[in-house]
């Protein structure tokens, strides 16, 4: 895989700075359902209602919100097919494979330290 490197200005890629492209995009990936997305895609395809089925509690609305946004940023790719009715498919881009290695870190990261977390909440909500 080729690693394509950031050409903008620094300060487009300063996630510290509020004017920054790097913080508007890590706001748009940085959330549930975008990761949820990226996981249920893996290294499918998979159409509207697959996805919403895999996403349990996902609604209609914000499952087409994220998609859209994850195709604007280029981490999903859309194809529709000319049949009738239309069938539209999503799949993972290059770039989205990429976030795809660091969402699995984060769904290890989970998996490793549930009961951690669980045991904290439990001593401070105490």
């Amino acid at each position: 895989m080729v690693t394509k490197q950031f050409r903008g200005s620094p300060e487009d890629a300063d996630l510290r700075r509020a004017d920054s492209l790097a913080r508007e995009i890590f706001s748009d990936v940085a959330n549930k359902w975008a990761f949820l997305i990226i996981e249920a895609l893996g290294e499918r395809t998979l159409r509207f209602t697959e996805l919403r089925d895999e996403i349990e509690g996902v609604s209609h609305k914000m499952l087409t919100q994220n998609l859209r946004m994850l195709e604007r940023n280029g981490l999903v790719e859309r194809r529709v097919h000319p049949t009738v009715p239309p069938r539209v498919e999503y799949t993972l881009t290059e770039s989205g494979q990429g976030l795809r290695v660091t969402v699995d870190a984060m769904c290890g990261w989970t998996h490793r330290y549930l009961s951690h977390i669980e045991a904290a909440r439990r001593r401070f909500d105490a």
